[in-house]
C-alpha cells in the first residue's frame, strides 16, 4: 500500500557520533531517537546509511593490509587506481560489467556485480566517510540481516512495530547523477503491485509496481548529505504493510536484461 495520507515528515536524527568498529549501532539509535525527542508510531521506517552500519561490523579495509594480485595490477594501470583498491574490488565482486577510461578521465570507471547482486561502481568499496587515510568502506556482510537486528532492537526498545531500510548511493544507467538505493530491509517491502487497481481516470493499473524501498531510499538522500553527519532518517506517515522482503528483490533477473 502506498502513502494516501498526503503527510508524509522526515526527520535527520542528530547526534549521532561516529561510529567505529564493535560499536552497538542498535543502542546508539535508540539513543539519538530519545535525544531528539521522538515519539515513535507504528509504521514509522529508520533509513540508515550503509557506512555506519558497515563501520560497526568492522567491513572497513586498510589498504596497507592489501597485496593485490596480477590481475588487479593490471586492472589498475589500465583505469589509473590504486592497485590495492582493485583488489578489494575484486574480493567484493562476482564479475566486472564493464571497466574503461576516457582520455580525459583522471581515472577510469569500473562497474561490477558485487557479490550481493548489485550492479554498481567499483563493488561498492567507497573511501568517503571512512575517517581514516588509506582505508575503503565494504557493504555489510549481510544488509537484510543488520536491517532486522536493528529493527528488532528498535521495536524491543519503543514497543512499536518499525521498518528499517539500509541505504547505498549509486548511479543510474541511462540517467546522470546519484541516488540513494535500498541495499537492506526490514519489514519494508521492496515492491508494491498495484496490478489490478485504477488510476484517477478509473482506468485499470495493469502493470505499475512501484518500488516502494527505493523511493523511500531515494527521498532520504535530502537530509543525508555526505558531510550532515546525518546517517539516519525517520519516516513518518508513510502507509504500508509489513513484508518478509529483501533488498535483493529489486534486482532486475538476468534473464530480463533486454540490454546484454
Amino acid at each position: 500500500m502506498l502513502n494516501h495520507s498526503q503527510q508524509l515528515t522526515m526527520t535527520a536524527l542528530t547526534g549521532i557520533a561516529d561510529i567505529r568498529p564493535g560499536d552497538d549501532l542498535a543502542d546508539i539509535l535508540v539513543k539519538a531517537i530519545s535525544h531528539n525527542h521522538i515519539a515513535l508510531n507504528d509504521g514509522d521506517i529508520l533509513v540508515i546509511a550503509h557506512k555506519v552500519v558497515s563501520k560497526a561490523e568492522g567491513q572497513v579495509v586498510s589498504l596497507g593490509t592489501i597485496e593485490p594480485r596480477e590481475e588487479a595490477r593490471e586492472l589498475a594501470a589500465q583505469l589509473n587506481k590504486d592497485p590495492r583498491k582493485i583488489e578489494v574490488i575484486l574480493r567484493e565482486s562476482r564479475r566486472l560489467v564493464r571497466t574503461f577510461k576516457h582520455p580525459q578521465q583522471a581515472e577510469g570507471i569500473l562497474i561490477a556485480e558485487h557479490r550481493l547482486g548489485f550492479i554498481c561502481a567499483n563493488a561498492a568499496v567507497d573511501e568517503s566517510n571512512v575517517g581514516e587515510e588509506n582505508t575503503v568502506i565494504l557493504l555489510p556482510k549481510d544488509p537484510d540481516y543488520s536491517a532486522r537486528k536493528i529493527c528488532a532492537a528498535l521495536e524491543e526498545a519503543f514497543a512499536v512495530r518499525l521498518g528499517v531500510v539500509i541505504t547505498d548511493t549509486f548511479g543510474r544507467p541511462w540517467r546522470m547523477g546519484l541516488v540513494n538505493v535500498a541495499i537492506g530491509l526490514a519489514n519494508v517491502p521492496a515492491q508494491v503491485s498495484l496490478i489490478g487497481e485504477h488510476d484517477a481516470f478509473g482506468r485499470a493499473l495493469a502493470v505499475t509496481v512501484p518500488a516502494l524501498a527505493d523511493e523511500i531510499a531515494a527521498a532520504s538522500g535530502l537530509l543525508m548529505s555526505k558531510n550532515g553527519k546525518t546517517p539516519a532518517i525517520l519516516f513518518q506517515g508513510v502507509d504500508w504493510e509489513p513484508a518478509p522482503s529483501s533488498a535483493t528483490d529489486l534486482i532486475r533477473p538476468q534473464k530480463e536484461d533486454v540490454f546484454r
